[in-house]
C-alpha cells in the first residue's frame, strides 16, 4: 500500500511544502486526506485524480484562460508547439495589453543536446535562465525548454 503522505515525507518535500486549505489557512497532518493505492484500478484512479488536481493548481496559479482567439483562430495558451517561422511557438496573453501574442523561439535547424550537463549549464548561464523574464519573451520559453 502506497500513501502519498509517506512518499512526501520520505522525499523530504513535506517539510518544505506549506499545505493550506482553500481559504489559505494552514492544515495539520491529521487534516490531510490520504489516498491508498493498492491495485491497478487504484493507480488509474489516482493518476486521474492527480491530473485533475494539477489542472486545478495550474488554473489557480495564473489568471489565464486555456484557449483564446488569435487572428480569428482559437489557440491554446501557454502550450509550446512546433513553429512555422522558428522551431517552436507558443501563444500567451500579454498582461499589459490583454491581447494574445505569438512568441516564436528556437533555431529551426539546430539540434540541442540538453542531456549533456555541460551544454545545459552553459546555455542556462548564457541566457540568464535564473531570471527568465516575462512569459511574452522568447528567452522565458527557451529557458523553460532547457
Amino acid at each position: 500500500m502506497i500513501k502519498l503522505i509517506d512518499i512526501l515525507r520520505e522525499s523530504n518535500n513535506l517539510s518544505q511544502t506549506k499545505i493550506v486549505d482553500d481559504s489559505g489557512n494552514p492544515l495539520n497532518e491529521d487534516d490531510i486526506e490520504e489516498y491508498d493505492v493498492e491495485n491497478e484500478q487504484d493507480i488509474k484512479e489516482f493518476t486521474e485524480f492527480m491530473k485533475a488536481y494539477q489542472q486545478e493548481l495550474n488554473e489557480a496559479d495564473c489568471d489565464c484562460m486555456l484557449e483564446a482567439k488569435y487572428q480569428g483562430r482559437t489557440v491554446p495558451l501557454g502550450k509550446p508547439m512546433r513553429g512555422d517561422s522558428k522551431k517552436f511557438k507558443v501563444y500567451v496573453k500579454n498582461p499589459k495589453t490583454g491581447k494574445v501574442v505569438k512568441v516564436n523561439f528556437g533555431a529551426k535547424g539546430m539540434n540541442i543536446k540538453k542531456n549533456n550537463p555541460k551544454r545545459r549549464a552553459a546555455f542556462r548561464a548564457r541566457h540568464n535562465c535564473a531570471n527568465p523574464g516575462p512569459r511574452t519573451k522568447a528567452r522565458y520559453w527557451s529557458c523553460r525548454k532547457w
